[in-house]
């Protein structure tokens, strides 16, 4: 089926979320001292996610991590 090229979408706010963005929406923060969060990972799932903050405890037992399902999509800091 031929697709239609000449359309131009002239509104650039309304692109879509591509399904390959969408995927991990489960991200792993650490707490810093002013309740500022920085993602260090995102996961799939919510066991991945589970599974990798227990190791996150165990390299780092003063640290404050947190899980959580993330909407908006940023780069994560590793």
């Amino acid at each position: 089926m031929p697709q239609n090229t000449d359309f131009k979408d002239t509104k650039p706010e309304n692109k879509a979320v591509s399904y390959k963005n969408r995927l991990n929406g489960w991200a792993i923060a650490r707490v810093l001292a002013d309740k500022e969060r920085v993602v260090v990972a995102r996961f799939r799932s919510r066991s991945d996610a589970d599974g990798y903050i227990q190791h996150l405890q165990q390299m780092v037992p003063a640290g404050s991590f947190e899980i959580f399902f993330d909407s908006q999509r940023e780069e994560a800091a590793i």
